[in-house]
Order: structure tokens, then C-alpha cells, then sequence
């Protein structure tokens, strides 16, 4: 009895492992029936053990003669008996243009090296049916419509014309200086600089036209008298004027001057010294007194002018030849311009062709 109980076993073991390793191959159709140019759906289902692997049959474009596919959607899997299992599903789209019965021939599926057919499928592809009795419902094809013209649809091309005569004159420009090749000629312009003298001249012409002393400003009219004279002494003798006292200023002109010349001066900076920090006010002739003694300690101090001195010129032109890279950058630039325009002129060409064909 043993015996027996164990052969029931085995065989159900050895039956069940023979079940989970079978492979299925099952293909349907959605429509048996079908009009010329209609579409219909071929569903190839396969079932196989999860660890092995499908092949599925692959068309160009006909399934057979007379029937083409259209479509081959990806293959869809699913897992089955706690993964154990897989069913994958791959969808064909067929159609035909000729009316027949069509057989279509079992499809093979490979799985693991070893073929699996489906089951032989039928499709009927049915012509249109005509009344030819009564021939006045039928129409011909009609004629090409004429698309209504937009301005949106012109938009690139109307850029490329408005731009192709700028491009145009910048490419002949461009092509223009790569041939001629000549240096290019930069000229500065230079001011000569004035003397010292010249510059203090100027500031107290400044200073008297202002007439800042007249406003009841005696301290900033002794202020920028000063300075100009401070930035002349600087100028001229070679001493930093403008960071010494009055009383240093007149030392260091004593020791390169004569003392009629400079007497005036240290008056003015005795003046001006009060009116800063003393607020001294000092009459209407002295602020005029102190304005000559200024003028006439520049005309006495002045450096003399070398009359057989060349004048200074007031451009310097510079001469600097053409770098390799600016030539490089330059035919990079015409040939950038010139595929542009040639680009441009060809859409433009194909745009009206389009149009008027």
C-alpha cells in the first residue's frame, strides 16, 4: 500500500512540474470582417514560466499577401501564480486594401530556442458596395483647395528679406577689408598741456568772473584765490605747495626769488589767512589789491617761452597691422554671412513655390 501511495505521488509531482513548465500560445482577432482600408487588431497572448524568455514573430510590412501591418505595439507582461508565471501580450495592427478572404497562417513564437505555433486565424476584407443604378449619389474627388493666405505663416520669410539687404552690405564690407589687406590707421587725439601759468591764469579768470566776494563769500573767494596760486607754486617750482603753510610756501620762494615779488604774496596769504580763521572782513579794495598781487606774482615768476619751440601736435596716429586672428575672425564672419543670406534666399525661394504651385 505504501508503495502504491508513493508512485500517486510522484506521478502528481512530475505532472504539476510539467503543467508549470508548459508554454501556450494563443492568438485572436478583434474583427473577422472588415471594409478595404478598416483596421483590425491581432492578439498574440503567450503563457510561460516567468524565468524564461519569448521571441515574438516580427513583419516588416505584410503579414501575408494582400494584408500589411501597420502597428506593432509593445509587449505587455504580467505577473501570474505569485510570479511564478508570466502572460505577455503583443498587439498587432493589420489592414488591407484588396477584397478577399485572407488565411492567416498559425504565428511562431520562440521560447527558448524551441518553437510554439498559434492557431490559424481568417479575415474578410469586404469592397465598398456601389449602387450602380443610381450613379448621380457618387461624386468625384474634388479639387485642391487653395489654403487662405495668413500673414502668420509669413513672418520668417518677410524677416529674411528685411535682413538679406543689411547681410548683404555687411558681408561685401567684410570681404572688402579681407582684400585689401590694409593696416589699420587709429589717430588720438592729444591736448597739448598748458604751463603752469597759463592753467593759473585761467582759474582766476574764473575766480574774478564768479565774483564770489561781491556775494558776502570772502572766505571762498580766498579759498580758490589761494589754491590757484598754491597749484601754480606746485607747478612751477617743483615744491608740494598745497600740503604747506602760508608761512612755509613763503620760506621755500625766499630761498629761489627775489623778496620784492614775493612781499605781495605774503600779504595775500596774510589776508587770506585771516578771513579763513579769523573771519576777518576785508574791504572791497583790498579783495581787488589782493587779486592784482596774485596776477602780477605769476606774470613775474612765469617761465619764459622758448619761441623756436615746434608746437605740440594734437593727433598721433597710430599704424597697427592686421592680426592673424582678426583675419581668421573676419572670414569666419563671411562665411557665417554668406551661408545666412544663401540659406535665406533658398527658403524664401521654396516658401513661394509652395505658395504658387
Amino acid at each position: 500500500m505504501k508503495r502504491y501511495l508513493f508512485l500517486i505521488s510522484l506521478l502528481v509531482a512530475l505532472t504539476g512540474r510539467g503543467v508549470a513548465q508548459s508554454v501556450t500560445v494563443d492568438a485572436t482577432i478583434d474583427s473577422l470582417q472588415i471594409l478595404i482600408g478598416e483596421q483590425a487588431k491581432i492578439k498574440l497572448q503567450v503563457a510561460l514560466d516567468a524565468d524564461k524568455r519569448a521571441i515574438f514573430p516580427v513583419y516588416t510590412d505584410t503579414l501575408v499577401r494582400g494584408v500589411e501591418v501597420l502597428d506593432v505595439a509593445k509587449p505587455d507582461t504580467q505577473l501570474l501564480n505569485d510570479g511564478r508565471r508570466s502572460l505577455i501580450t503583443q498587439e498587432y495592427t493589420i489592414t488591407s486594401f484588396d477584397s478577399a478572404l485572407y488565411y492567416l497562417p498559425p504565428m511562431e513564437v520562440m521560447v527558448d530556442n524551441k518553437p510554439y505555433y498559434s492557431k490559424a486565424l481568417a479575415l474578410k476584407v469586404y469592397s465598398i458596395p456601389v449602387d450602380t443604378l443610381q450613379p448621380d449619389l457618387f461624386f468625384g474627388p474634388k479639387t485642391v483647395m487653395q489654403a487662405p493666405f495668413a500673414w502668420e505663416d509669413w513672418y520668417i520669410a518677410i524677416a529674411c528679406v528685411l535682413l538679406f539687404v543689411p547681410f548683404l552690405l555687411l558681408l561685401i564690407y567684410l570681404v572688402k577689408r579681407i582684400r585689401d589687406n590694409e593696416p589699420i590707421i587709429r589717430k588720438v587725439k592729444v591736448e597739448p598741456k598748458l604751463p603752469p601759468h597759463q592753467l593759473a591764469m585761467q582759474e582766476i579768470d574764473r575766480i574774478k568772473s564768479e565774483k564770489i566776494w561781491q556775494k558776502g563769500e570772502p572766505k571762498g573767494y580766498y579759498t580758490d584765490l589761494t589754491d590757484a596760486l598754491r597749484t601754480y607754486i606746485k607747478e612751477r617750482f617743483g615744491f608740494n605747495a598745497l600740503e604747506m603753510t602760508s608761512s612755509e610756501i613763503i620760506d621755500n620762494l625766499l630761498e629761489m626769488n627775489d623778496k620784492e615779488a614775493i612781499s605781495d604774496l605774503r600779504e595775500l596769504f596774510q589776508t587770506a589767512d585771516l578771513v579763513k580763521f579769523a573771519k576777518h572782513n576785508p574791504l572791497m579794495n583790498e579783495n581787488d589789491a589782493n587779486l592784482i598781487n596774485a596776477i602780477d606774482f605769476i606774470n613775474e615768476t612765469k617761465e619764459k617761452e622758448d619761441e623756436n619751440a615746434k608746437p605740440q601736435p594734437t593727433e598721433i596716429t597710430i599704424i597697427e597691422k592686421r592680426s592673424l586672428r582678426t583675419k581668421i575672425l573676419l572670414g569666419a564672419g563671411i562665411v557665417l554671412l554668406a551661408a545666412a543670406l544663401i540659406g535665406s534666399l533658398i527658403y524664401v525661394g521654396l516658401e513661394l513655390y509652395n505658395y504658387f504651385a
